[in-house]
């Protein structure tokens, strides 16, 4: 930027705390040694060209620069005095007062424009500021308050602003292909580094490992700053290890941890050796990865508390891992320690895996393994205290069941049953919990849903009333070239129409996604109902060590249900293997009713394919319930993959049940109400899957044989990828 001669700087204060007083109780008054971040920006106020490289300083020794687009973040607490300097004008000293927000225009004095502050940009910072606020305790409100911030007349850099923080809310609550829409949003109105590293992370977090690297290789480390290049390195070494590609990981890691080492950033140089260490223990040389994993507890004990549990309880996984059962306990009484004098100021929630139940239920474990029953009792029995306080069902199922074993195993049988009940009872708790869980989560989904609607919405109607306004300045301008004004604006308009349609496409995906989850939160539920019933029923009328095997199955079978029900596709292995399972558990309740086998053709690879969760499961359920239990002799239940095609197999699901038309005369009306939804649950799976895989699963069900008992059978045809 050329130099002036002369200037005169003025700076804004837009306070948070003014803003939001009677919302936020806890921004009315700031402790004097809470660190908080000061957001701010400079720029000139005659052309609104932002400074580059403007040093910012505070006291009490943070540093940092401003990025591009002339915008700077720094921590700083109450009474500090924060300094800017730069070669163009002046130092500013300013003493921090309260969680606020500073913008500084650069004013060349000879031209006298001591313009007021665009009362617009004062409601933009706030609206920003506020959403930031409510980021991760209320996602709607935060979205909201973005809304807001879009529906004034804002610049480009602003828009990119508030969309890099809708973004960053995303991200948090875990909605990964939103976050990516809106960091797209956000470079396309202003190419910032710190939105393509958070672009490139969210490709990372939603599966996408070739765009997250692509993304990130294609920044220009010219314009990162030295803490951005070492979140860039760890950000590569973080695909290449996902990818199974040690070598190159390590490499990126320890590019990272040189530049961290070289600009004293403690905390990275932290996080690098621990990675590095992940990535030799990935790669099988363990000494190595001990070596870097004892670097990274020494570093992070010298960041602070949680900083340092953090890493205990990582290096306490590598050694569990490793069969280092004697250090493992160690790091783990270390953590539970800590976490205790954490949780005095803070509360922990039960998702962190530094909880004192879990901590206590895995050192429990510990214990276990290293054949010390006498301690591992105590502490299952302190997590399920723990859990019991906290409301963590989770693992207090997990803990009341090791309990149970520990127990028996110990000679106590009596006590072990009474906690193999209580763990009976903590499983139809969470259970019920789960069912809870998922309808918030569909709710959540769905207002999301609305609140992005809104924003695409304003930033389509943005984006149009610009595109008029510079028509409209052109053509008063400009009389003579009135023909070019109109070509140029149509072609505005058609971007315009086409950035709609891209919106309106993205929103269609994700309304499909939301879709997907809703039906797939209605069918598990049905599936852990019925079996449930299973369970009880055997129970009730089987001898107790045979009920205690199958309630074991069962439990595995409901991790196998609850590790996949996030997705829209698992290899067709693992759908075998929880078919399997679940046919074992229906056949130990109607043994007498039927028999079955699995045939999997030997010239197919189930690896290759990949299908829909609980997909098949329904049919399988349908089968035994409906056809062969009403059946006077012993059935048979046949699963048959064989292959159609180069690229396609089909799975045929055959009984020798009674058939359909006899079932349907059977059925009570709850009973045809209840499967007639399963059906319909599954068809419109089908219907969205085919729709966004381009017709991968197809359906067909028929009368199997022309006997007395016809009995069905359901073909299923799968394409490969």
């Amino acid at each position: 930027m050329k130099p002036y001669r002369t200037h005169i700087l003025i700076v804004f204060f837009s306070i948070l705390g003014l803003y939001s007083f009677g919302q936020n109780k806890g921004i009315e008054n700031f402790n004097d040694e809470r660190l908080f971040t000061i957001r701010g920006s400079v720029y000139d106020k005659s052309t609104h060209e932002p400074f580059r490289d403007v040093e910012i300083f505070i006291n009490g020794g943070k540093y940092t620069r401003t990025a591009i687009d002339g915008t700077f973040n720094i921590q700083a607490k109450i009474g500090d005095e924060l300094i800017v300097r730069h070669s163009d004008f002046e130092p500013i000293y300013y003493i921090i007062k309260t969680n606020e927000r500073i913008t500084i225009e650069v004013i060349d004095e000879q031209k006298g424009r001591r313009s007021k502050v665009d009362i617009n940009t004062k409601n933009f910072n706030k609206m920003i500021d506020s959403a930031d606020t409510y980021l991760k305790t209320d996602a709607e409100k935060s979205i909201k308050f973005i809304g807001d911030a879009l529906n004034i007349d804002i610049s480009s850099y602003q828009s990119a602003e508030a969309h890099e923080l809708l973004g960053d809310i995303y991200m948090y609550w875990k909605q990964y292909d939103l976050a990516i829409s809106a960091y797209k949003i956000s470079i396309q109105n202003a190419k910032k580094p710190s939105a393509t590293l958070k672009l490139a992370k969210a490709y990372f977090n939603n599966g996408d490992y070739s765009k997250s690297l692509s993304t990130h290789q294609n920044l220009n480390e010219k314009d990162l700053s030295n803490y951005d290049k070492t979140v860039l390195y760890e950000g590569i070494g973080d695909v290449h290890l996902k990818i199974d590609d040690i070598p190159k990981a390590i490499m990126s890691y320890e590019k990272g941890l040189k530049i961290a080492k070289e600009h004293l950033i403690a905390p990275k140089v932290t996080d690098f050796n621990s990675k590095i260490a992940q990535a030799y223990n990935e790669k099988g040389e363990v000494n190595k990865a001990k070596g870097f994993f004892n670097n990274s507890l020494d570093l992070a004990s010298r960041e602070n508390k949680k900083r340092a549990v953090e890493e205990q309880v990582k290096v306490a996984e590598f050694n569990s891992e490793n069969q280092d059962y004697e250090s493992e306990i160690v790091l783990r009484k270390q953590a539970i320690e800590s976490i205790e004098d954490i949780e005095k100021d803070s509360i922990i929630p039960n998702e962190s895996a530094l909880t004192s139940q879990k901590q206590n239920y895995k050192l429990g474990n510990a214990y276990l393994l290293n054949n010390d029953l006498e301690n591992a009792i105590p502490s299952f029995k302190k997590s399920i205290e723990e859990s019991e306080k906290k409301g963590d069902l989770d693992v207090k199922k997990d803990a009341t069941r090791k309990l149970s074993e520990a127990l028996i195993d110990a000679g106590n049988a009596k006590e072990g049953l009474k906690w193999l009940n209580e763990y009976k009872k903590t499983v139809d708790l969470a259970y019920a919990k789960k069912v809870q869980e998922l309808s918030q989560v569909a709710r959540f989904s769905r207002n999301l849903a609305e609140q992005q609607n809104r924003i695409t919405s304003l930033e389509s109607d943005r984006a149009l009333s610009r595109s008029t306004y510079e028509l409209t300045q052109e053509r008063n301008k400009r009389q003579q070239l009135i023909i070019y004004s109109l070509v140029g604006g149509l072609i505005l308009l058609l971007i315009t129409g086409y950035l709609m349609f891209k919106y309106i496409k993205q929103q269609r995906l994700a309304n499909n996604l939301l879709a997907l989850k809703s039906l797939r939160s209605q069918m598990n539920p049905h599936f852990i109902f019925n079996a449930l019933n299973s369970v009880n029923s055997f129970i009730a009328t089987n001898d107790e060590r045979t009920a205690n095997k199958y309630l074991s199955d069962f439990s595995r079978l409901m991790r196998l249900v609850l590790e996949n029900s996030e997705e829209d596709f698992i290899p067709l292995k693992k759908e075998i293997e929880l078919l399997d399972l679940y046919t074992k558990l229906e056949h130990f309740r109607f043994q007498d009713k039927f028999d079955y086998s699995i045939d999997v053709d030997d010239t197919i690879n189930v690896e290759e394919f990949q299908i829909p969760p609980m997909l098949l499961q329904p049919y399988i359920e349908n089968a035994v319930w409906h056809g062969l239990r009403y059946k006077t002799e012993k059935g048979h239940l046949n699963i048959a993959i064989q292959p159609k095609s180069k690229d396609e197999i089909t799975i045929a699901i055959t009984d020798d049940g009674i058939g359909r038309e006899r079932s349907k005369a059977l059925k009570t009306a709850n009973q045809k109400k209840q499967n007639s939804k399963g059906m319909n649950n599954i068809k419109k799976r089908v219907a969205i899957l085919n729709e966004m895989y381009k017709d991968k699963v197809d359906v067909t069900i028929e009368d199997y044989q022309n006997m007395e008992d016809t009995g069905t059978r359901v073909v299923v045809t799968l394409k490969k990828d």
